[in-house]
């Protein structure tokens, strides 16, 4: 895969994703192939800590082309030894809420892969928080294979029902292959801290 330079300087990017083994190797190829991009890029990545599934293969990713992968886990997650160990850092964290308020602490993206609950959780409420001005940086859905397409059509129709405003659709960006995720968030529209004053329809 060619390098794809799209960010100065150092980035930290959080990446929602999932820590299921079962699932297609598709998807795990795809997070090696981002993971590999995060390092051609200069990008430090801010996940979940954990060591399976597409969580698992991005860290090893990173880890293998010399990058850094900074992990918050919850402490009972820990005890019951799903933290990746060989990271750069994996700090430890109370509980879910404190790990979701950390991991978007000062990052400059956030990417979402396909997922289960816990992903879908992760993104709606960062979504939630951008929507009222609470976070103003790029928030990218990677929709492989057309994994969120029921999502999107779901954003849709809230927009369209009057739950949310049509200028609410540059809250994110959609894109299906792993080689867009940088430039989706190269090109993410400006996104203020008074998006509060309209987040009401």
């Amino acid at each position: 895969m060619n390098k794809i330079t799209i960010l100065e300087n150092e980035k930290r990017i959080c990446v929602y994703c999932a820590s299921s083994d079962k699932i297609d190797e598709k998807y795990l190829d795809a997070a090696d192939a981002l993971g590999k991009i995060f390092v051609d890029n200069n990008c430090t990545l801010v996940y979940g800590g954990g060591a399976r599934g597409l969580m698992g293969h991005i860290a090893d990713a990173v880890m293998r082309n010399g990058g850094k992968a900074i992990g918050y886990i919850p402490r009972f997650m820990l005890e019951v030894e799903w933290g990746k160990t060989n990271i750069t850092e994996l700090i430890e964290v109370d509980d879910m809420h404190e790990r979701k308020k950390r991991l978007i602490e000062n990052v400059d993206a956030v990417v979402a892969l396909p997922g289960g609950c816990g992903t879908l959780d992760e993104l709606m409420e960062v979504i939630t928080l951008k929507r009222l001005g609470q976070f103003t940086k790029p928030v990218v859905i990677l929709n492989q294979d057309g994994f969120y397409n029921a999502l999107v059509d779901l954003f849709e129709k809230m927009i369209d029902k009057k739950f949310m405003r049509p200028e609410h659709r540059h809250i994110w960006s959609v894109v299906s292959d792993v080689e867009d995720v940088f430039p989706a968030i190269h090109n993410a529209k400006p996104w203020s801290a008074g998006a509060i004053h309209t987040a009401a329809v």
